[in-house]
């Protein structure tokens, strides 16, 4: 049985939250490092993300991790990751229970 695209994009986001930060312990969904999540009729999937600096020393790994993440999620056909500095992260894209987690709350 094919996915249909609600639930593929809720397989693909509970993906991502298995996805931590090497330097903040907090997934890169509920960091807010995640902008968009695309998947067309054909379950290719297109993400735009950031980092929480330009300069991130672990950004390959990072996208690595996402990209894995993604591809590796049943139903996926294709996965294109566009790295973006604009808008630039803040924590504000943090969601409330990574905020809790950091005491940031």
């Amino acid at each position: 049985m094919e996915k249909d695209i609600t639930t593929l994009t809720r397989d693909v986001v509970r993906a991502l939250r298995q996805v931590y930060d090497p330097e903040i312990p907090v997934n890169v969904y509920d960091l807010g490092l995640i902008y968009n999540i695309d998947i067309n009729e054909d379950h290719k999937v297109s993400v735009r993300m950031t980092m929480t600096a330009p300069n991130c020393p672990m950004s390959d790994f990072l996208l690595e991790e996402v990209h894995n993440a993604i591809a590796d999620t049943p139903g996926v056909t294709d996965v294109a990751i566009e790295l973006t500095f604009d808008p630039p992260w803040d924590k504000s894209r943090m969601s409330d229970e990574a905020l809790l987690e950091l005491g940031l709350l």
